[in-house]
């Protein structure tokens, strides 16, 4: 465990648990459907929140915990764009389940109901371990959370009881990413020390839990820090880590790195980054991977190997976003790299996501992309977006999509 980075961030979870913090679900909402939208006042009493103008750190610092209640008012179903604020966090992760949306934060959860405009937290003082979210999706019936320092985190809605799974029941680390439910039932874990694979998911049973590593892999892992998972057509499990591309097939290893074509190449797109606040500067780790993977020398906020997020497409085709190598495809053993010089409108790609229609959704530090070869569209705040760092994204009910980014959260509709 990297006691730098990962200490720091379990300090900041116990201090959130115990802050005093005033919370409200304040809305905006923006034109009618087809309107382009203007940004106007909030309608909550509530300051707005101060969105960063530097790149967000990958792992933001953890706010106070919220109270429950109802929203303002309801969101208007024909209105092209409503905003909802969660204050000064990151919305990480946000899964649809019918009517009620998840909204996953750097303080916690919150459940918000779309049909009665009703919402409610869940933090750690209703059962979570930690405030900080990852991830937000679902196993079965229950509700799935992986957190910063709390492990994996499951809730049955209709008993809005948790159960906590951890370091002691076979989890590589208590900083969860991702979760995987495979095909064939096993479960997949992405953490900050390797990945789990619960055969048959069987959490319960001790000995159903594998972790892979780079050591217990012989470096078919190639870093233990895993960010992303997903699973092909063909039942091959893919990992993005911060030092390349991992395949699990048929009980093999196999990985590719910049050095095999992922990410694009530094003298093609450092004029285009202007952030420098580098993960390399922040903790030893990242110092350490940048000296392995021979970036000492860059001082800006460049990482090709720093596979932040992924997803693999119905074709099977792995989608790779990077830490400003920008977006790299991969597909029969070739790579191809898109960057802004390519349409996009930044480099620093947070979100990849693929609807139900195939279409590939990329979320960057610079907006929202409908992403298709040459024929990309950008979406920025001008079109309704919270803030143009964005990190999750959902479909919802009546054609709307939910978009989380640093202070809040944009549902949108007719957005295509």
């Amino acid at each position: 465990m990297n006691i730098d980075m990962k200490g720091a961030a379990i300090i900041a979870v116990a201090t959130a648990g115990i802050a005093a913090g005033a919370y409200t679900l304040g809305k905006q909402q923006g034109g009618n459907k087809g309107v382009t939208p203007q940004a106007s006042a909030p309608l909550s009493s509530a300051p707005a929140p101060q969105v960063a103008t530097g790149l967000p750190s990958a792992h933001p610092s953890i706010d106070a915990p919220a109270a429950t209640g109802t929203a303002t008012a309801g969101a208007d179903p024909n209105a092209a764009f409503t905003h909802f604020r969660v204050g000064n966090r990151n919305v990480k992760s946000i899964y649809a389940d019918g009517d009620l949306m998840w909204i996953g934060t750097s303080g916690g959860v919150i459940r918000y109901d779309v049909k009665t405009d009703q919402y409610k937290l869940f933090d750690n003082r209703s059962g979570l371990l930690s405030n900080g979210v990852f991830y937000v999706g679902k196993l079965g019936e229950r509700i799935a959370i992986g957190t910063y320092g709390g492990g994996l985190s499951l809730l049955d809605p209709r008993t809005e009881q948790w159960s906590n799974y951890n370091v002691p029941h076979g989890l590589a680390d208590a900083f969860v990413y991702e979760v995987l439910e495979a095909a064939n039932g096993d479960l997949w874990i992405a953490t900050w020390s390797g990945a789990n694979r619960i055969r048959g998911g069987r959490l319960d049973d001790r000995g159903a839990w594998d972790t892979y590593t780079v050591e217990n892999t012989s470096g078919g892992l190639p870093n233990d820090w895993v960010y992303g998972l997903d699973e092909g057509p063909d039942g091959t499990i893919w990992l993005g880590t911060e030092g390349g591309l991992a395949r699990f097939k048929d009980g093999k290893w196999e990985n590719w790195q910049h050095a095999d074509g992922l990410g694009e190449k530094y003298d093609l797109v450092k004029g285009d980054i202007q952030f420098t606040n580098d993960p390399g500067k922040a903790s030893s780790h990242h110092a350490r991977q940048k000296s392995e993977q021979g970036l000492e020398n860059v001082d800006i906020a460049y990482n090709p190997n720093y596979i932040i997020s992924m997803a693999v497409d119905k074709e099977g085709v792995v989608w790779c976003g990077t830490w400003g190598g920008g977006l790299a495809r991969f597909d029969n053993g070739k790579w191809r790299n898109f960057t802004v010089k390519d349409g996009l409108p930044a480099n620093h790609i947070f979100m990849l996501r693929e609807d139900e229609a195939g279409q590939l959704w990329v979320g960057t530090s610079g907006g929202l992309v409908a992403f298709k070869e040459g024929q990309s569209k950008v979406y920025t705040t001008a079109d309704g977006l919270f803030s143009n760092n964005v990190f999750s994204m959902a479909e919802g009910p009546n054609n709307s999509r939910w978009v989380g980014s640093y202070g809040g959260v944009a549902r949108i509709v007719a957005l295509q």
